[in-house]
């Protein structure tokens, strides 16, 4: 029996019986023989990891653009919240923790420079739109490993593609809204945790918000620290998701009100306060420059390969807040010309 036999073993015994197991998932676009040590969503998880998409993360803004202080959190951080946090609550349902992860290291490979900023100018300008976790699909299906993609298995894929819900509800009973799996759920709950949570913390490091402004209602439920918020949110998640009465991943009442309440309150004193807009306009206007001296000129400036749109949305997707800045300097701030004596 190989190692990886002998681990598909103890996960099906330690798994919830909803839980989704390694061995029997729906498999990948491209039939690999299986490894001999590690599970399938241990693969997928280690080719997220070790992709370049996964590394440029942390050189894209999650609120505050391409920051220079050390703990303001990058899309990478981001990242690793969510992880954590879907980890975290995973294990306490016994569900898939190589599954979760999977997702959600993956689940923002796709995102923009300066983050949703960038998002919605690729939106506006592409023929065919823009959404981030679309692209994310995209990136390792068909932009990763030189175009070949990752080879994700098919719960993985469905996970990212799903993980998402913008201003939208972050509970619903409605499957085509829902990932197919019980982790896809998990991490999509997760995100909004990670991202209200550590949003929040930014806006008080920067002086944005002040710990008077936080409304008394998320103190009131959720806690007055960070570490507070995030226990509890995490705790009502475990305690009020039932699997034997329903396939759902839930909050209580009470906590998904005050969840609501404050991603409301971010949208409206943090994600669109004048200090942080004002840099998203000149985010916004940059992307735009660069779509349209790439469009005009229907050529690559130093890549390969016949110009599409499609590529063209790939290239600037996946450009780092810090790159994109470089490459706008590059084609429209003049250059002092030198000659060598």
């Amino acid at each position: 029996m190989t190692p990886r036999e002998r681990a598909e073993q103890r996960e099906d015994k330690f798994l919830h019986p909803m839980a989704t197991r390694s061995a029997a998932t729906r498999g990948r676009e491209r039939p690999e023989d299986r490894c001999t040590v590690r599970m399938e969503f241990q693969r997928d998880r280690d080719r997220i990891v070790h992709s370049k998409s996964f590394r440029r993360l942390s050189r894209k803004t999650q609120v505050f653009l391409n920051p220079d202080g050390d703990h303001y959190r990058t899309r990478m951080t981001h990242t690793l919240e969510v992880t954590q946090i879907a980890r975290t609550i995973a294990r306490a349902l016994h569900l898939n923790e190589d599954l979760v992860e999977a997702i959600a290291l993956g689940h923002d490979l796709g995102h923009t420079p300066f983050g949703h900023s960038g998002e919605a100018v690729l939106n506006k300008v592409s023929r065919n739109g823009f959404h981030h976790a679309v692209q994310s699909l995209r990136v390792v299906e068909h932009v990763e490993n030189s175009g070949e993609g990752l080879n994700l298995t098919e719960e993985v894929r469905d996970g990212i593609l799903r993980h998402t819900k913008g201003k939208g509800p972050i509970l619903t009973r409605n499957p085509d809204a829902l990932p197919a799996t019980l982790e896809g759920q998990i991490v999509r709950l997760s995100d909004i945790l990670a991202y209200v949570n550590h949003d929040l913390e930014d806006a008080l490091r920067a002086n944005l918000l002040s710990e008077a402004d936080i409304p008394p209602e998320v103190v009131r439920h959720l806690g007055a620290t960070h570490r507070e918020r995030i226990g509890n949110l995490i705790l009502s998640v475990i305690e009020t998701t039932d699997l034997e009465r329903e396939p759902l991943v839930l909050l209580s009442d009470a906590a998904h009100e005050t969840l609501v309440l404050l991603r409301n309150y971010l949208y409206e004193h943090c994600y669109d306060h004048p200090t942080v807009r004002v840099e998203f306009e000149k985010a916004e206007r940059l992307l735009r420059d660069l779509w349209t001296i790439f469009s005009e000129k229907r050529q690559w400036t130093g890549l390969e390969g016949e110009f599409t749109e499609e590529k063209l949305v790939d290239y600037l997707a996946g450009m780092t807040d810090r790159y994109a800045i470089r490459k706008w300097e590059s084609l429209f701030v003049p250059q002092s010309w030198f000659v060598k004596a």
